[in-house]
């Protein structure tokens, strides 16, 4: 069981960095698909709290930036608040997929992990 967890983990790390580099060269359709599947890996493993807590990790290692200002922001509000939010911004991801606006879909994505770093 745990060699699944981590084969789990591992995936969904090569996939979100896969997708940010996707996502750099300006292929939006394979960056958002691949964050997609992250996702769908993490969503069956939503009760392990090691491999959200080291999804959570990575997600700081690829945004973090001396100005965030999506930082400050989820300092001064409440997880309900940050968990809201959160859960909009996946919406408008999926609607701009369904509509084919790839590159709007994956940077609503990357927005949403955004508030879900450390």
């Amino acid at each position: 069981m745990e060699d699944a967890c981590k084969l789990a983990l591992e995936n969904v790390i090569k996939l979100i960095r896969s997708s940010e580099k996707k996502f750099k060269q300006g292929d939006f359709k394979a960056a958002i698909d691949e964050k997609r599947k992250a996702n769908l890996i993490l969503k069956y493993q939503s009760s392990n709290e090691e491999i959200i807590d080291k999804f959570k990790e990575e997600l700081t290692n690829l945004y973090s930036s001396k100005f965030d200002l999506i930082f400050d922001h989820k300092m001064k509000i409440s997880e309900l608040k940050k968990n809201e939010i959160i859960n909009i911004l996946e919406q408008k991801s999926d609607e701009k997929f369904k509509k084919g606006d790839y590159e709007g879909a994956v940077k609503a994505l990357r927005r949403a992990e955004k508030y879900l770093s450390k």
